[in-house]
């Protein structure tokens, strides 16, 4: 099929979810599978995937048959089932929020009179949408773009931040894709003197073992953050006239999960699961809305956005968007940035990469004639010479193809990464990092 086909479908696929008829479903589904890159291993997952896409019209066909002020689509999302979905795209940790004490309360002063719209990407404030993958990490995309955005006001350049700098290395109470908050996000970037750049620390969709020469790359750094006093609708306003705001949401209603465009009005909970960031505000049409910023990249929303409706009545507003926002304080300049470190030296001829781990894969009476890299910072290098282990877990298990923390078969003193699995993986040279990963 070709691309003018494909544009004409899905551009108008909310008018056209109303139209179709059953027969069409599974030509539909392989047209949507073409466009979003879908392969499945079997014909069975292709079969199941094809029923949870049905629901899923049906779904779409009904909302948008309503009269609704906004428009659900059979989206990048269109193949999970509700509960897929909601295990793999959020990351609020909800036993953080109730036992955060919000030290931080301040009502933002505007100076001024608060201006009837604004948007922060007219003024260069926000980055690219990005995408948080499977990784339960949008609370580190939220606490980044409320960093770019006060740091793009206060020094003038707008430079992404590294989300994966604090998934990795943001221990004290963030758990990386396992969930957490954005104001500890804010209080690790200040400990730590700053935080390092997209560019420089990529984000990798999992968490890893923390680089620490990244983590002493200060590009930008903050002062401080303020938590905005919750179930107040004006305050949180003043503080998105002021700069892009972080704040927590119940994001796992199945109409966000298919959201498409309009102004999302509900019903939704306000359970946070959820976080984003606002980045504007503005009316269309008698209703006022804010400007959401998600974490699910571009082929979600309107080219990853969401528009919110405000000034409903309630306090805790819709999905309880105000309910824990906050913002990082910004007023002095960034430390000058440090040089790159650069390659690690494994003798007179041989290098690899930065960030990496010379291990000598051949030697003889003591001497290493040849090299391999290990794409962990700091690492261990297993006596078998083929694999290597995390700083964090440095007993090599070959005959298990492990990593522990400790050389003991006591199950308590086999740690995971993420606290629930038994062991972590060592992995050859040219996959080390996806094999111990999963």
């Amino acid at each position: 099929m070709n691309s003018l086909w494909f544009s004409l479908l899905f551009s108008f696929l909310p008018l056209l979810a109303s139209s179709y008829s059953s027969s069409d479903i599974s030509q539909l589904f392989e047209a949507w599978s073409e466009k979003h890159g879908k392969v499945y291993a079997t014909e069975e997952e292709k079969l199941q995937r094809l029923k949870v896409f049905e629901d899923n019209y049906d779904f779409v066909q009904k909302h948008n048959m309503g009269n609704s002020s906004y428009a659900l689509s059979l989206n990048a999302f269109a193949d999970l089932t509700h509960h897929e979905f909601k295990a793999s795209r959020l990351g609020l940790s909800a036993s953080s929020v109730n036992n955060l004490g919000r030290g931080n309360l301040t009502i933002p002063r505007f100076v001024g009179e608060i201006p009837a719209s604004i948007d922060w990407r007219k003024k260069g404030a926000v980055t690219k949408v990005k995408d948080q993958g499977s990784c339960g990490a949008c609370w580190s995309f939220s606490a980044t773009g409320a960093i770019e955005g006060i740091n793009k006001i206060v020094t003038g350049p707008l430079v992404s931040l590294s989300e994966q700098e604090l998934i990795d290395c943001d221990k004290s109470y963030n758990s990386g894709c396992q969930g957490g908050l954005m104001d500890y996000a804010f209080q690790f970037v200040i400990d730590n003197d700053g935080i390092d750049t997209e560019e420089d620390y990529p984000y990798k969709g999992r968490q890893v073992s923390c680089n620490k020469n990244k983590l002493k790359r200060h590009v930008v750094t903050i002062d401080g953050y303020v938590d905005v006093p919750p179930f107040n609708e004006e305050v949180l306003l003043q503080a998105v006239a002021t700069q892009p705001v972080s704040v927590g949401i119940c994001g796992s209603e199945r109409a966000f999960q298919l959201y498409s465009k309009g102004i999302f009005t509900g019903p939704c909970s306000t359970s946070l699961d959820h976080a984003v960031l606002i980045v504007g505000y503005a009316s269309e049409n008698g209703k006022d809305y804010w400007i959401v910023k998600n974490s699910w990249g571009t082929s979600w929303g309107m080219d990853g956005y969401m528009h919110m409706i405000r000034n409903t009545g309630n306090s805790k507003g819709v999905c309880g968007i105000n309910m824990l926002a906050s913002y990082p304080k910004k007023r002095h300049p960034n430390p000058p940035t440090p040089p790159s470190p650069g390659p690690t030296k494994c003798d007179l001829l041989t290098y690899c990469g930065e960030g990496e781990t010379c291990c000598c894969s051949f030697s003889f009476l003591g001497i290493c004639f040849s090299w391999k890299c290990c794409e962990l910072d700091s690492a261990v290098c297993c006596k078998d010479k083929r694999h290597c282990c995390p700083q964090d877990y440095p007993v090599c298990d070959t005959n298990r193809n492990t990593c522990l923390r400790r050389a003991s078969n006591v199950s308590t003193n086999i740690v995971t990464m993420n606290g629930k699995d038994s062991s972590r993986r060592s992995g050859s040279w040219s996959s080390l990092l996806e094999a111990w990963m999963l």
